[in-house]
């Protein structure tokens, strides 16, 4: 079984920021795929879908308990489904990459991001797989300033044109080893 974790912050003023990029990876992915009328449930203060695809089973997972205490919920859907660390994909934003630009990692330090420090804490490794999405970084903001601001316009329109590829990451995940899907779609910022 697959767990694909999309990170953000619950609330509908956290709609549409940049700290919400997994959240929006995730929504966007369901309704592309029409998975379960994108109907999400509600559990262990997460809200998730279980699904299949590919012939494997998946739970995509937006947790509920805001992006710097992600772990825990992680924790509890890893423990009660019984899924492998290696089978899990965390989505989250990236201050250090460009908007338009991302990167799968298949282990690594949190980078300074508070929610995949959580993560981190809760699993006891820094060995989990990522794709992280660059949301860039504009140094005049205050960092959580920034990353709790709305998107604009023109970084909607260059996110709407990414769709296509991440999706065609998340289908690969089922079926490539993740060095071939590390070796498929990461290069240099574009």
């Amino acid at each position: 079984m697959k767990l694909i974790v999309g990170l953000g912050n619950p609330g509908i003023e956290y709609k549409n920021t940049r700290h919400n990029v997994g959240f929006n990876v995730l929504d966007n992915y369901i309704l592309r795929k029409g998975i379960d009328n994108g109907e999400w449930k509600e559990k262990f203060n997460g809200l998730f879908i279980k699904s299949e695809l590919y012939g494997e089973k998946v739970i995509f997972l937006k947790p509920l308990s805001f992006m710097n205490l992600s772990g825990s919920v992680v924790r509890k859907y890893v423990d009660f489904f019984k899924i492998d660390i290696d089978n899990i994909l965390v989505i989250s934003d990236d201050l250090d990459l460009l908007i338009g630009n991302f990167r799968l990692r298949d282990r690594g330090s949190s980078g300074g991001h508070n929610g995949l420090k959580d993560i981190e804490k809760f699993l006891n490794t820094s060995f989990y797989k990522r794709l992280k999405i660059g949301i860039s970084n504009n140094k005049k903001i205050d960092t959580r300033d920034y990353v709790l601001g709305k998107f604009t316009n023109p970084e909607l329109d260059i996110f709407a044109s990414l769709y296509g590829v991440l999706e065609n990451i998340l289908d690969d995940f089922f079926s490539y080893s993740f060095i071939d899907l590390m070796n498929k779609y990461n290069r240099k910022n574009r």
